[in-house]
């Protein structure tokens, strides 16, 4: 059996070995060439300063598509496993010398050490062991338990698309300015638009989970035709959701400039306030995004300049009287949270039935 085709690139000063480099990692799309696995690598490379504030001493999973986004992929799930497409958490076999390393904690109580990147080589390596995108904690190594970052996502829900995530994220804006924080915004990648916050590393998970809450019941109370914080899907519509819970412990989003598994090779990225309602997910692709990056350079070049307090926010959480949110469903039961039920298959509480002379 003849060898794979392999060359060898420099990521950073250091060799990097690329096995099957002419592999087609994206199909062609009407719009977007071929796009093969030495040239995701080289997009990594490409956006090397964009890429490392991104993910620097951030433990990472990786999300592996070593067969490439094509039609018929099976993707593993929490629920099952053995996809041609998966998560990983722990290190992967075969990790290079200089890799390094945190250790995790997932709510279920058990760890994991995940790899932290720390230099170029190390994202260039694993874009090689066919990661696509890289979903980074939003803490640093030295402290895994306090987050130093705030996410806003903004999930356009079905009936929905990114135009309305741009009008939300208008409202967002402002709210921020209100508040006195510098927020950084990106696409997603796909339709919606992510917000995020540096904040002093001093809050738990739960703080900075509770803080997105307060967040998104403001918007909602700005624009309730628009936004919602409903968990359940059934109680949305056709609204933009703030999705709070991507800030508990163990859950990610995509990082800056990672590439999502989406026909055409886009890229989540970062924009200025200013240009957000004038582009489109599309506009940014791995063909695209390395000429937009050596002309701009990073659109979050100055997002360490800052930490904020959450305080002012924790404290109009404590003002609302609705109390906390629903977790997640593999999620342990969590102190002060609602029922974790659908709204539609609820029974009522017994004492509540007994007041109401049912039953």
């Amino acid at each position: 059996m003849a060898k794979s085709a392999a060359t060898e690139i420099d990521a950073g000063g250091r060799a990097l070995r690329v096995s099957s480099f002419d592999r087609v990692i994206f199909p062609a799309t009407r719009s977007t060439p071929d796009i093969t696995k030495l040239q995701v690598v080289e997009y990594y490379l490409a956006v090397e300063d964009g890429i490392m504030r991104a993910l620097r001493e951030r433990p990472t999973t990786l999300e592996r598509w070593p067969k490439g986004v094509h039609e018929g992929i099976v993707v593993s799930t929490r629920e099952k496993g053995g996809g041609d497409a998966f998560f990983q958490k722990r290190v992967p076999r075969g990790a290079p010398d200089y890799l390094e390393t945190a250790t995790i904690e997932f709510p279920s109580g058990r760890t994991a050490d995940e790899i932290c990147p720390t230099e170029i080589a190390v994202v260039g390596w694993a874009a090689q062991m066919g990661t696509i995108t890289f979903h980074p904690w939003p803490v640093r190594r030295a402290d895994v338990d306090h987050p130093d970052e705030m996410r806003i996502d903004l999930d356009p829900q079905p009936g929905t698309d990114f135009d309305d995530a741009v009008r939300v994220a208008a409202e967002a804006r402002k709210l921020l300015e209100e508040l006195g924080y510098r927020g950084f915004p990106k696409t997603s990648g796909g339709r919606g638009v992510h917000i995020y916050v540096r904040i002093e590393p001093k809050w738990t998970f739960t703080d900075v989970r509770h803080a997105v809450i307060a967040f998104g019941r403001e918007l909602e109370r700005r624009m309730p035709d628009d936004v919602t914080v409903k968990w359940w899907k059934e109680e949305r519509g056709e609204k933009v959701f703030i999705d709070y819970n991507q800030n508990a412990r163990d859950r990610t989003i995509a990082s800056a400039y990672s590439i999502r598994p989406r026909p055409g090779a886009p890229v989540s990225a970062p924009v200025e306030w200013d240009e957000l309602p004038s582009v489109q997910p599309e506009h940014f692709t791995v063909t695209t995004m390395p000429a937009r990056f050596a002309e701009i350079g990073d659109r979050q070049a100055q997002i360490d300049d800052v930490q904020h307090s959450l305080q002012p926010l924790l404290d109009m959480y404590e003002r609302d009287e609705t109390g906390d949110m629903p977790y997640p469903p593999d999620y342990p039961k969590m102190p002060g949270e609602p029922k974790r039920v659908q709204p539609s298959r609820a029974r009522p509480d017994p004492e509540d039935a007994e007041a109401s002379g049912e039953g």
